[in-house]
């Protein structure tokens, strides 16, 4: 089991995650579970999808895809 410590800083209280414990986001969902506080990465959402294609620039893919061919097969 790790330990860390717990560090005041005016009205709100900080963490010290060990490296084993670290995110890679940059944002987390944290709630209470029993007598438990729960962390977790905030996971994705329709909304978050759809609000990620909206922030896209007008001329996203103007220029269209470049799909390689796709294989020719046997079929079944």
């Amino acid at each position: 089991m790790a330990y860390t410590r717990v560090f005041q800083s005016g009205n709100s209280q900080m963490v010290l995650l060990p490296k084993e414990f670290r995110f890679n986001t940059a944002r987390v969902e944290i709630f209470r579970r029993g007598d438990e506080i729960v962390l977790r990465e905030t996971p994705a959402s329709a909304a978050t999808i759809f609000d990620t294609l909206v922030a896209l620039p007008d001329d996203f893919m103007n220029d269209g895809r470049e799909d390689t061919v796709p294989l020719e097969r046997k079929t079944l």
